[in-house]
């Protein structure tokens, strides 16, 4: 395969990946006005650190590549925030906010094991896909942290 092909189905990638990390930060920064609970508090502001710290990493890959990564659409950027306003309207309490978290990392894991599905046989790079399966152990493991607060 050649490097264009490589490189191409490589930026596809994470520029996918980059939109699941991100949604995970944006949900978190939106929700993170409701908790009251210490403990869910530090948890959550861990996980934000984290996503962005993929974030970051998905940026630097795509920059030492001469690329940047796509931005989230407003209209995605404004379902998730009215999503999380509607949510925590009836039920803001520390067990229902950890469950909205959990739902969210189970959606991050099964969009991103898809995204995983769909171009690990392709000429996407090897170091793009050990990203993604590691911010899939990742919201793995932040779920089974969460469900303490459950």
């Amino acid at each position: 395969m050649s490097e264009q092909n490589t490189a191409s189905a490589t930026k596809q990638f994470l520029d996918s990946l980059y939109k699941n990390v991100k949604m995970g930060a944006d949900s978190i920064i939106d929700l993170m006005p409701k908790v009251k609970d210490d403990g869910l508090r530090a948890e959550m502001t861990a996980e934000l650190e984290k996503y962005e710290s993929f974030a970051k990493e998905i940026r630097e890959i795509l920059f030492d590549n001469d690329e940047e990564p796509k931005p989230e659409s407003i209209m995605s950027k404004m379902g998730v925030k009215m999503g999380v306003m509607m949510n925590t309207m009836m039920d803001d309490t520390t067990s229902h906010i950890a469950d909205m978290m959990i739902q969210g990392a189970t959606m991050g894991i099964t969009n991103t094991t898809k995204l995983i599905r769909e171009y690990e046989n392709t000429t996407c790079s090897e170091s793009a896909l050990a990203l993604a399966r590691k911010t899939v152990q990742y919201e793995e493991e932040s779920i089974e942290r969460l469900k303490k607060f459950l």
